[in-house]
């Protein structure tokens, strides 16, 4: 599977989804899409896709779906993408899974698998608190943890019933989470 393995990681803020997405990659010779960092390249570019996201972040606001779907849109288009990637922080509710769904069948693409990092609440929150970042306080991650269920965690249904959902353990060591991916993923 290696080299044309597309996978969506899924799983709670704190779930440790950009640590194993960077592993992932390295041990596929695949991307790892970050929509943060397609955000940042886009912005970073200067074109007109990168001006209007450089003005809805400067807003403070969430990129809007349409938007999100033309920088994924662009970012899976390109050649280092088109066997394989890792994509984290995409999708993350109904709609962005439906288009991301049509981007990718437009190239006549599936999703290998969507893994789940499972981890519970405390550890989660125990987790962010510990990066003594200013927007991990309790309350804040409490609250991104609630958006989290409202917003994703619809997708865990979505992609079961499509039999593309691979649940994971998150917990343990860094070594042993990515192990468990690559078995889930065969």
């Amino acid at each position: 599977m290696a080299g044309d393995t597309k996978l969506v990681l899924l799983g709670p803020p704190g779930s440790g989804k950009g640590t194993q997405a960077e592993i992932l990659a390295r041990e596929l010779g695949v991307p790892h899409v970050s929509t943060g960092n397609m955000l940042r390249d886009a912005v970073a570019e200067g074109s007109t896709l990168g001006r209007k996201v450089s003005g809805i972040m400067n807003a403070g606001a969430l990129v809007d779906d349409p938007t999100m779907a033309e920088v994924v849109r662009g970012r899976l288009g390109r050649t280092d993408a088109r066997d394989g990637f890792i994509l984290d922080g995409y999708p993350r509710n109904l709609v962005q899974a439906e288009t991301l769904e049509a981007i990718l069948g437009a190239s006549d693409l599936d999703l290998d698998a969507v893994i789940l990092l499972e981890v519970p609440e405390e550890e989660l929150v125990a987790r962010m608190a510990g990066r003594g970042r200013a927007d991990d306080g309790e309350e804040v991650v409490r609250e991104r943890l609630r958006v989290y269920r409202e917003k994703t965690e619809p997708l865990v249904g979505y992609y079961d019933e499509r039999g593309a959902l691979r649940p994971v353990d998150g917990l343990g060591s860094v070594e042993d989470v990515s192990a468990r991916i690559l078995e889930a993923i065969g």
